[in-house]
């Protein structure tokens, strides 16, 4: 996706004025924003996000188009405009700033944040963040990774890519994970499959998606599919420590 950071500082210098949507067209927006991609959210990504009906996420996309705050196309899905942007954008940043202050500050372990996160989100002001942001340091990314938009909606770009797409013998370094289940979040910190750790890919067996890696005191892990689906990782240099 491309990101006009221009148009949505200026839309988020408007939106400033205006009264916030609620925390439901709020959770659609963010949603939006993470489906989307180079094209739209369907219905049913949408509705398997936020574990609603497609009935509710339809009738949601006609809302968010009366709004102006997305354009919808029947049978394809939603897009957000640059308003629809700039508030998804701000929602995320109140997010992952929250989190990463209940992980630093408040002693809340990996995967209890997101939850706490998504009740706090809507509860505070824009002044709020920015004396957050800087209380922590103006942090870039939270405590999964993710990077931290800013306070003008300029969002890092993310080359990152799964750890289940790697190819063996690639060294790679973990940047993200992108899952939100504290079952998965939990297990991937026992692990150790957090942000920053370096592996060596070993192989990726065909028959049931496993990739096996080794990390730099030589201990191979196992780590099935779908969990390597969710650990976002970049290319390491040879020799890079």
């Amino acid at each position: 996706m491309v990101i006009d950071s221009a148009n949505i500082r200026a839309t988020m210098d408007k939106s400033t004025t205006l009264k916030p949507p609620s925390s439901s067209v709020g959770d659609y927006l963010k949603a939006i924003w993470e489906l989307s991609g180079e094209g739209a959210a369907s219905t049913k990504e949408v509705a398997d996000r936020l574990s609603v009906s497609p009935s509710s996420v339809s009738n949601m996309f006609v809302r968010l188009q009366e709004m102006g705050l997305a354009e919808h196309e029947r049978y394809r899905g939603a897009t957000l405009t640059e308003e629809g942007r700039a508030e998804a954008l701000r929602l995320l940043r109140r997010h992952r700033l929250i989190e990463t202050f209940l992980l630093e500050c408040l002693d809340y372990s990996w995967e209890e944040v997101h939850e706490e996160a998504e009740s706090l989100e809507h509860a505070v002001t824009d002044t709020f963040a920015q004396r957050l942001a800087a209380f922590l340091g103006h942090p870039a990314q939270d405590p999964h990774g993710n990077p931290i938009p800013s306070a003008d909606g300029t969002l890092a770009v993310d080359d990152s890519f799964p750890l289940a797409e790697a190819t063996p013998g690639q060294r790679v370094r973990i940047y993200r994970v992108g899952d939100e289940e504290p079952a998965r979040l939990a297990y991937l910190e026992e692990l150790d499959l957090t942000p920053g750790r370096l592996l060596e890919v070993r192989e990726i067996r065909a028959v049931d998606g496993v990739v096996v890696v080794e990390d730099e005191a030589a201990e191979i892990l196992y780590i099935g599919g779908p969990l390597a689906a969710s650990v976002f990782v970049w290319s390491a240099s040879e020799g890079e420590s």
